[in-house]
This record gives structure tokens, sequence and C-alpha cells, in this order.
């Protein structure tokens, strides 16, 4: 007789949360309930949850019937990059009323997933060693990872309930309305240069290292096998494509993707050179006739600035991952190329 599970996502509209989502509903063990601050327009008939993570007594109301729930999932996340101690302070808060009310509800729960990513390393601090392992010892804080794990060890002491941590880096995926998505940054900038008649220059300084990312895809099938996997109870894991890439060989194959030449890098900040572009993007809605997205819901440039100026080997050894039994991997640029078709089939990008 198969037993159900029930996955209680937090996070669930997040590009990591909507594929969770997507994966776990299709399977006919699983049932998912997504935690969201607003449900999404599109529910293919998940349950979700309204509700603000720095609500305790909120959330402790809307879960009081989770009884059912047997892995909790947490992928959420508030950024707060330009203040660290704000950052800690809310992810943690998020977290903490997150599992504190799932655990008062939910007598029958049996392992807490939690996300992390390669800040845990100290990626956006400077290089770091590479490839970096889920052994490799904390940098100096504050990181909020930190303190979600030291929070997540100290509560389940006692607990009948286990945890797994995976470490994915820049998760890439479909998702309308979160900026925080590589590809979507890529293909946004790639549509306003060849709307101006600009070449595709590459706008940092990573171009000649070594880069990594993880399909939104290969992680929800991950996570469902690391959610119900028994060896993986109080383990750690890098997941990522399995594969590394250069900026510098990948940038004209995406060029050539848009049907643009590709032109030498020119590192600029995207923050600021793409602030004043809104009124352009406005222009190539209404001329492709795309989906009204708000140009600051498209794509973090912010976060572009980031990945594409880590002037430094960013690399996590997933070797772990398989020894542990998961083997699934994927090609990364067969991903942003697929990712770029789906975005202009579904009328986000106009090329």
């Amino acid at each position: 007789m198969m037993t159900k599970k029930t996955a209680l996502i937090a996070g669930a509209t997040g590009v990591i949360g909507r594929y969770l989502v997507s994966h776990l509903a299709k399977l006919e063990d699983w049932e998912v309930i997504g935690v969201s601050r607003k449900k999404p327009e599109n529910s293919d008939g998940v349950r979700y949850i309204e509700a603000d993570l720095l609500q305790p007594e909120e959330l402790k109301v809307k879960f009081s019937d989770l009884k059912h729930v047997t892995h909790l999932i947490y992928a959420a996340y508030q950024d707060h990059e330009s203040d660290p101690e704000q950052q800690v302070a809310v992810n943690l808060a998020m977290f903490r009323n997150v599992l504190n009310a799932t655990e008062q509800a939910a007598a029958g729960l049996e392992r807490v997933l939690l996300m992390q990513g390669a800040k845990a390393y100290g990626v956006h601090i400077g290089p770091f060693k590479t490839p970096a392992q889920e052994t490799d010892p904390r940098h100096m804080p504050p990181n909020f990872y930190y303190n979600q794990e030291d929070y997540m060890r100290e509560a389940q002491k006692g607990k009948s309930w286990s945890w797994t941590i995976l470490r994915p880096d820049v998760v890439c995926g479909f998702s309308i309305g979160n900026p925080m998505n590589i590809a979507m940054v890529i293909g946004t900038y790639a549509s306003i240069s060849k709307e101006l008649g600009l070449p595709l220059r590459f706008p940092g300084k990573a171009y000649p290292y070594l880069a990594q990312v993880t399909d939104a895809e290969l992680l929800a099938r991950c996570t469902a096998w690391a959610a119900t996997e028994e060896k993986c109870a109080f383990e750690t894991f890098n997941v990522t494509n399995g594969d590394f890439f250069r900026w510098e060989n990948l940038w004209p194959i995406i060029a050539e993707h848009f049907q643009m030449n590709a032109a030498s890098p020119q590192p600029m900040p995207l923050a600021r050179v793409m602030a004043d572009k809104q009124s352009l993007w406005s222009e190539i809605i209404d001329k492709y006739h795309l989906r009204p997205i708000p140009y600051q819901k498209l794509a973090s440039w912010g976060f572009g600035d980031f990945i594409f100026n880590c002037d430094y080997d960013v690399m996590s050894n997933t070797t772990k991952l398989r020894k542990f039994g998961f083997h699934e991997v994927q090609d990364s640029q067969t991903m942003f190329l697929r990712l770029f078709a789906e975005f202009k089939n579904e009328k986000i990008l106009p090329f």
C-alpha cells in the first residue's frame, strides 16, 4: 500500500518553490501545500496558504489544521543584502516562525529540508576554496544560513523528525515576478541590447572564470529524493547541474541564440545603467505583445552585478550527492537555451 506524504513548501512562488510544487504535485504519493504571501493566479489544484512569515501568531492559526504534514521544505527568502544585521534577523525569524508553527500542528513531521546555497562558503565575500565541500569550515559571520541551521539543529534535539540541508547555486528556472533569476537577467539584458541595436557584451569581470548553476527542475527532483531517502537524514549536500562553464565560452552561444553579435566584454554596473530602461521596456511590451510584467519584477540587476562580477572560480563539489545515490546531471548550456525559449513562448521576452 502506498504511503501518502504531505509537503508544506514555504516560499512556494519563488523559483525554487514553484518547481517543487509542480514536481511533487505530479507524484501520486505526495500531497502539496504551498505557503506564500500571495496565492498564484493559477494554483493547478494545489492548496496555498497566504501568510506573512514574520507573523508567528498568524502562522499558528493558519497552520493549525496541518496535522497530516510530514515534510517541511523551506525555500523562503527576503533580500536585505545592504543591511547584514537585518538580513539575518528577518530570515531567521521567518524560518523560526514556520518551523515552530509546523511542529505545533504536525505531530507526524518526519523531515525538514532547508535550502541554503554557495553563500555558505562565502562566495559573496570573495575567493574561497574550490571546489567547495560540505565539510568546509564556516566563514566569518554574519550569514543567515548559519543562524537558520543552528536554530534547526537545536530545535530538533529530542524530536523524532530529521533534517537535510541542500545547497544549490544560482538556481535557474521560469518564475514570473521573481527577479533573482540569472537566466531572466540575461534574457532581459539581451532583449534590451538587441532592441537598441547593440551587440551583446558581457557586463562584468567573471568572463574567464569557472561558474556553475542549478536547474530548478533538477533541484526539485533532488529534493523529492532527499526528502524520503533515509540515509540523507542529518546530511548536507551541494546540488548543482554537475558541470562547470566559463562565460567566455557560453556568452557567444547565448548571443547566437538571440541572433546577435557578441562583442568584447564591457564591465558596467547593471543596477545603474539599466535603471532608466523602464520606459523602453514598456515600448517593447507593446511592440511585441508581451505580458505586462512590471519592469522592477522582471530582472534583478543588482543580482546580475553580483553574478557577473565574481572574478574568481565558483565551484561546488557534488561528489557526496552522487555517492548517496542522486546521479542526475544537467548540461548548463542546454538549460539556458531551454529557458530562453520558454521565456519567449510565454510572452515574457520578445526574442
